[in-house]
C-alpha cells in the first residue's frame, strides 16, 4: 500500500495489560488512544478516562492540537464510540468542522490498519515492561517522555525516521480551524434537592442555592463545569475512579446555612405568641347573654 504525505492517520484504542491506579483505591485499564501517521509512521498517544464518544473526540482533538495539523482522513475500526458502519452524529459534526473524513473499516479487515495494530504490540513490548504508574496523569507523563524515543527509531520500510518524515507529512496537512470543534460531554438538568449532578458514573456537587433551577453540565478530559444562564456555579477536577460522590466543601457549608435559615424562618412563622391569640372568655358570656355578676348573686342566695 502506498500512503501519500498528509493524507491518512490510523486510529485505534490500546488497553494496558496491567491495571493503572485511578484514585480512591481503585485500579483500571483505561483506553489509550493511538494515532499513527500512515506516511511517516509518527506515533501520538494519550490515555483517556473512557471510550465514550466525547472522550474519544476530546482525545483526537488534543492530539491534533499537539500536531498543529489536520490530515485528510482519520481511519477507524468499528469502535462503538466512533460509529458502526457510519460515524455517529457527534463524530460526523467533528469531522465536518475540521474538514476531514472519518472512515470506518469494514468488519474483519485488519490489513487496512495493520500499522496501528503493530504499534499496539510495540507499546506492550517496549513501553510497558518494567514501569510502574501512580495515576493516569503519571501514565501520560511517562508516555510523553517515551514517544520521542519511539519516533526516532529508524524505519527500513520508509528509509527514514518518523520524527524526520513527519515534517513532510504535516507540511501537506491543513492548519487547525479557527473555531474548536465540539468535543465535550453536555447535559441539561434541573438541579435536584440533593444538589448533585451525574457525569458518567460520578456525582458532583453544585451550589445548593440553585436547587430547582435548570443548569448546564459539561465535561472535558480534565474538568467538570456546571453553569446557570452562562454563569459558572461549580467546577471540579474530573475523577477517573467510578461510582463516587465528589463534594466541594463550600457547597456543604452553603447548604448548612440554608437549612439553618429555613428552620429559623419556620420557627418564627409558627411562634405561638404571634400566631395564636388568647381570647377573653367574657366574650363568650356576652354572646350567650349570660350576666355572670347577676347569676353569682342568685347562686349565693340559694346557698345561704
Amino acid at each position: 500500500m502506498v500512503h501519500e504525505p498528509g493524507f491518512q492517520v490510523q486510529c485505534d484504542l490500546w488497553f494496558p495489560h496491567e491495571p493503572v491506579p485511578v484514585g480512591v483505591g481503585q485500579a483500571d485499564t483505561p483506553p489509550v488512544l493511538v494515532m499513527t501517521s500512515a506516511f511517516s509512521g509518527f506515533i501520538q498517544a494519550r490515555m483517556l478516562p473512557t471510550r465514550t464518544t466525547p472522550d474519544l473526540l476530546g482525545g483526537m482533538w488534543a492530539l491534533l492540537q499537539e500536531a498543529q495539523a489536520v490530515p485528510s482522513r482519520l481511519l477507524w475500526d468499528n469502535e462503538s464510540g466512533i460509529g458502526r458502519r457510519r460515524p455517529t452524529e457527534p463524530v460526523a459534526a467533528f469531522a465536518g468542522s475540521l474538514g476531514l473524513e472519518v472512515k470506518l473499516l469494514p468488519p474483519r479487515d485488519p490489513e487496512s490498519k495493520g500499522m496501528v495494530e503493530r504499534m499496539n504490540r510495540f507499546f506492550r513490548q517496549r513501553f510497558m515492561p518494567g514501569r510502574d504508574f501512580h495515576s493516569p496523569d503519571d501514565f501520560n507523563t511517562q508516555l510523553n517522555a517515551w514517544l520521542p524515543v519511539a519516533n526516532h527509531r529508524y524505519s527500513r520500510s520508509r528509509h527514514g525516521r518518523p520524527d524526520e518524515l513527519i515534517v513532510l507529512d504535516r507540511d501537506r496537512m491543513r492548519r487547525l480551524p479557527p473555531v474548536s470543534p465540539e468535543t465535550m460531554f453536555r447535559n441539561t438538568v434541573r438541579l435536584p434537592r440533593d444538589y448533585y449532578v451525574r457525569v458518567f458514573s460520578n456525582d458532583y456537587s453544585v451550589d445548593p442555592a440553585f436547587i430547582g433551577r435548570i443548569v448546564d453540565v459539561s465535561a472535558d478530559l480534565q474538568t467538570v463545569r456546571i453553569t446557570h444562564d452562562g454563569v459558572l456555579i461549580a467546577s471540579h477536577d474530573r475523577v477517573w475512579a467510578k461510582h463516587l460522590v465528589i463534594t466541594d466543601p463550600s457547597h456543604v457549608a452553603r447548604a448548612a446555612v440554608m437549612r439553618q435559615d429555613f428552620r429559623t424562618q419556620r420557627a418564627h412563622h409558627h411562634d405561638p405568641a404571634e400566631s395564636v391569640q388568647v381570647r377573653d372568655l367574657a366574650a363568650y358570656d356576652e354572646v350567650f347573654g349570660i350576666d355572670l355578676a347577676h347569676d353569682t348573686t342568685i347562686l349565693a342566695g340559694v346557698v345561704s
